[in-house]
């Protein structure tokens, strides 16, 4: 190796190791924001539970990890399913897929009309849905109980037009977690599709007309195809979030219908179990990974097929 090939070695070590250190902050903040914590969780899943919270340190159990899953018997001490757990966790998968889907069923038309409007038009139409990420959660979770609520607008327009003669119960009901949680993350869904949508060539679908392909075969076989990549990036946006849902499920279901967020909650604070809460809490991790995981394959795929 002649002195210009070591010379240009050791910049390029020197230029690295300066990236390393200018990256260091960054780092340091993810590792005790991010990391840390769920190190202390993961630490405290696997001690005993205290009489009043916190944990016994020192006193190695994996009952929080059992407990997750199943129950002992007060009797005999015999495991069974958690039924009430398994249902919760089941309950927040289920309203967070078909949050999902009723938030690209609307967010998907939504997306289409903004991108096909005229350039100066976007820009109004874009900011229109950005405005409620300007308002507090838990104001706009408040906004939609006066809407479902018994005496509510929706509720009040029904018997008006005489379609119900009294009012339809849906506080407190899986049905109000949905349409809050839809509501809520209706914008993380629109403004991905719209990014790809965007970019769309549009020549394409004349081409897919001009085969004398109708509507339906267009949308299927050649839009929905090529923006496949903002439709799973605003599925996993809005699917993240609902299924870790805490406020929602709180205001609007009720202590009936919680969530898997209600439920660790509930382990740090009245149930005093912090290693059940804990242990919920990486279960939580673990399947929004899945569900990143899904998307990261998704994604790979698609990028290889437009290769």
């Amino acid at each position: 190796m002649d002195g210009a090939q070591k010379a240009a070695a050791s910049a390029e070590s020197r230029d690295i190791r300066n990236r390393w250190l200018l990256s260091l902050p960054a780092l340091i903040i993810v590792f005790v924001a991010a990391v840390g914590p769920l190190f202390v969780m993961l630490v405290y899943s696997f001690f005993e539970k205290g009489s009043y919270g916190d944990v016994k340190f020192g006193t190695f159990s994996t009952e929080g990890w059992v407990s997750v899953f199943f129950q002992r018997d007060i009797f005999d001490d015999t495991l069974g399913l958690a039924d009430a757990h398994l249902s919760i966790i089941w309950r927040s998968i289920k309203l967070s897929f078909f949050t999902t889907l009723l938030t690209l069923a609307l967010g998907f038309p939504t997306a289409y009309f903004i991108a096909t409007r005229p350039p100066k038009t976007r820009e109004i139409w874009v900011f229109l849905v950005t405005i409620p990420f300007w308002t507090n959660l838990l104001i706009r979770t408040f906004a939609m109980q006066q809407v479902i609520r018994n005496e509510g607008i929706l509720n009040n327009v029904l018997i008006w037009l005489g379609v119900i003669d009294s009012p339809l119960q849906i506080m407190y009901t899986d049905t109000a977690n949905l349409l809050g949680m839809t509501y809520i993350y209706l914008p993380l869904m629109v403004l991905p599709l719209y990014a790809s949508i965007e970019k769309l060539d549009f020549r394409l679908v004349e081409a897919g007309y001009d085969l004398y392909a109708n509507r339906l075969q267009v949308l299927w076989r050649i839009v929905i195809p090529l923006v496949k990549p903002g439709l799973i990036a605003g599925s996993i946006l809005v699917f993240i979030p609902s299924l870790g849902a805490y406020v929602i499920p709180r205001v609007l279901g009720g202590g009936k219908n919680m969530m898997l967020g209600n439920l660790i909650e509930l382990q740090f604070g009245a149930g005093r179990n912090w290693p059940l809460g804990a242990a919920m809490s990486i279960t939580l991790m673990a399947l929004v990974m899945v569900a990143l995981l899904i998307y990261v394959r998704n994604a790979s795929r698609t990028g290889a097929g437009h290769a």
